[in-house]
């Protein structure tokens, strides 16, 4: 049998493992394990790689990022940007719902992270909206959709580990996203004012002249410290000032003080808390890329890019199809796999598919970056769906039906936007020099 005959098997039984809701790294090692009994592949040699890789210094950003998101999420900082975007269309029928995609967007810009915009968000948002008169179904689906928002707002931590395998300027990678990010976040809020029409919603009254401005005043002076860790961080990157590994750095320094001193919101024992549950998440992370990184060094030295290349140019020729299948095939995975996984695997097998169909290294970025997002709240992985059905206490046909109103209505045209208009992804990378 050839290579490519043990590596559909692989695939076969990383799917079987994957049904079986075995852990995650277990699906790949044991694909990983088959190919190399199978094929003759140095162990040695994969793990020397992968932790050769696992040790840079721009990987480090990564989980530095989740640390800062955790400590973010019990300082305070987004309920004071979420009273601050109340302040100001707080009294327009459906304003909440638009306060709640917007601050998910902002808390992205601070944490890069879309289990952080709902974790942070969503206990604070979801139980306002259905006080208000929001379907509690509807009010957590908004809030965890627009979460995703995380993952396509600078700085983003998918966008740092596609800049790492593929070699592309991170700047590049975060500012390809941002395009993308807006229109969905405006897509959000309009599908949101359209859908309150049919709610019954108690809004709060219409403030005028002084009263307006003293509310303003009031939630933008206490927002402050929440508004300067976007101001720092994006300031700092892009500035020159420092790398977004020190800017995830400096994010989960800053988030400290701020939560102690500033809001209260958190005590001395909570760091340690925080610390404990973001260290479990970032040890499965690097889990999860030490292993994928064997698994994908191994597709590679057994030429599979070189095969799917050869194999959708059998298909077609048309650089239009390719991409309407390399999205398919894209939110397919990311249907069944995290976005850090589906990034690790599939950037570098369909980064020479790209180039020979001309699609630039930041463009393929954003459209990675816009399936892998929609693939985390699409079931059966849905794993950021599945947090956010457990904060808003709610049941999964309750979220279904606005969920995917939000998806086709709100984010597949921008799939599609940013795979057919290079321009959206371009542009902002291309105006500041990367």
């Amino acid at each position: 049998m050839s290579a490519l005959g043990f590596v559909g098997i692989a695939i076969i039984l990383l799917i079987g493992f994957l049904m079986l809701s075995i852990p995650l790294p277990y699906c790949f090692a044991g694909a990983l394990g088959f190919l190399v009994l199978t094929c003759g592949v140095s162990m040695k040699s994969l793990m020397l790689y992968s932790f050769t890789q696992c040790t840079g210094t721009v990987l480090l950003a990564s989980p530095l990022f989740i640390l800062a998101g955790h400590y973010m999420s019990g300082s305070g900082i987004a309920s004071r940007l979420l009273d601050l975007c109340d302040a100001f269309i707080g009294h327009i029928k459906g304003g909440l719902g638009a306060v709640s995609v917007i601050t998910c967007a902002v808390i992205g810009a601070i944490s890069g992270s879309g289990f952080t915009g709902v974790a942070a968000t969503g206990p604070v948002m979801i139980p306002r909206m259905v006080e208000q008169g929001y379907p509690r179904g509807y009010a957590t689906a908004l809030v965890t959709v627009s979460s995703v928002l995380g993952l396509l707002i600078p700085p983003s931590g998918i966008m740092i580990i596609y800049g790492w395998v593929t070699g592309t300027s991170i700047l590049a990678a975060f500012l390809s996203t941002v395009g993308p990010g807006v229109a969905v976040t405006l897509l959000f809020c309009i599908i949101n004012f359209i859908e309150c029409r049919n709610f019954d919603l108690k809004i709060m009254e219409p403030l005028h002249g002084k009263e307006k401005i003293k509310l303003i005043g009031d939630s933008g002076y206490r927002a402050i410290p929440a508004l300067l860790m976007p101001v720092i961080i994006l300031g700092g990157i892009y500035g020159g000032v420092f790398t977004p590994t020190e800017a995830a750095a400096v994010a989960a320094v800053y988030a400290i003080p701020v939560g102690l001193f500033v809001y209260r919101s958190m005590k001395v024992r909570d760091i340690k808390d925080l610390t404990f549950s973001a260290m479990n998440s970032i040890g499965a992370i690097m889990v999860m890329i030490f292993v994928c990184l064997m698994l994908a060094q191994v597709l590679v030295m057994l030429k599979v890019p070189q095969a799917i290349v050869a194999l959708i140019f059998d298909l077609t020729s048309n650089k239009y199809l390719i991409l309407l299948i390399v999205n398919i095939f894209l939110f397919i995975v990311g249907m069944i796999v995290n976005d850090t996984t589906g990034m690790l695997i599939c950037a570098p097998l369909l980064l020479p598919l790209m180039t020979e169909i001309g699609v630039s290294t930041t463009q393929f970025a954003a459209i990675m970056g816009v399936n892998l997002a929609m693939g985390g709240v699409t079931p059966p992985y849905a794993s950021i769906l599945y947090l956010g059905m457990r904060i808003g206490e709610c049941r999964f046909d309750e979220i279904l039906k606005p969920t995917l109103k939000l998806l086709f209505f709100g984010y597949l045209p921008v799939v599609l936007l940013t795979s057919f208009v290079p321009a959206l992804s371009e542009w902002l990378p291309a105006v500041l020099g990367y």
